[in-house]
């Protein structure tokens, strides 16, 4: 099974940038990217940061977008959108409890995808009425399951983006910790960061995102980070017993060199590029 992970692409008004780059020009070359290597990918799953404010234009727009890719397209909203908009334009993701969280059926198990906004702020919320929704989607099987959400849910040790994750961490790690032997993965965006981790042993990824990047500066105490690094997307491989997710850079735009065969045999000082 083959999987896409695009996270924060923050749509916005065209002509608008973030960061000095342009979120819906660079949204369009990493679907293009995504569209020529991995055509062939079971689902695509959006976690968030749809729009940069919320705005109906942004998901009118990424509606049409999105329509006639070759596989479907599972949105999340995170702290840039707004819910009750992006409610009117994809009515079809949002439960009868008007949250924007639903099952997907996969080949391998079922993804869950989380909604954690909240109104009027940046960090994440995982309250009762959610929890108790999660709790009944995994006492449905025995997986294997698959979390989407926007906000991190494991402190990533940056003070300033630790203030905006996910608030009601402890409600979810207490919640996945009773299923964490059918869990086999929780992707986030949120952050603009490649990173990796775990929670009660399952594992945590989120790759940088589609536009502006992050930078690990653990000395900050009030301003997050950013830098000039390139634009990305997950691509996600699993198996009955095995998942590998990798994050595909497609915004580089240097050379990519051919260093040399694996196989041991050939390899000699003449022929292994150094």
């Amino acid at each position: 099974m083959k999987l896409l992970h695009f996270t924060d692409i923050h749509q916005t008004t065209p002509g608008e940038t973030i960061g000095g780059r342009d979120p819906n020009a660079n949204f369009a070359k990493g679907l293009a990217h995504a569209m020529e290597h991995h055509s062939d990918a079971t689902a695509l799953f959006i976690t968030g940061d749809l729009s940069d404010w919320g705005d109906a234009d942004d998901y009118a727009r990424l509606k049409a977008q999105l329509a006639g890719l070759p596989m479907p397209v599972h949105l999340m909203i995170g702290n840039h959108d707004d819910r009750p908009t992006f409610a009117t334009t994809f009515p079809e993701c949002v439960n009868e409890e008007g949250f924007v969280q639903y099952a997907v059926p996969l080949p391998i198990g079922t993804a869950l995808c989380l909604d954690t906004w909240g109104p009027e702020t940046h960090a994440g919320h995982f309250c009762a009425r959610r929890r108790a929704w999660l709790s009944a989607q995994l006492d449905l099987t025995n997986g294997p399951f698959w979390i989407f959400m926007h906000h991190n849910p494991v402190p990533i040790r940056i003070a300033p983006m630790d203030k905006i994750m996910l608030l009601d961490a402890d409600r979810f790690a207490d919640t996945v910790a009773l299923n964490h032997s059918k869990i086999r993965h929780i992707f986030h965006g949120h952050c603009h960061l490649p990173l990796t981790g775990s929670l009660h042993g399952i594992p945590v990824s989120a790759p940088r995102g589609t536009n502006h990047a992050g930078w690990p500066d653990f000395g900050a105490t009030r301003l997050l980070s950013s830098a000039a690094l390139t634009e990305a997307y997950s691509v996600i491989f699993a198996t009955p017993t095995t998942t590998m997710a990798h994050m595909v850079e497609f915004g580089y735009e240097g050379e990519i060199v051919g260093e040399g065969t694996p196989d041991y045999a050939d390899w000699d000082r003449m022929t292994m590029a150094r």
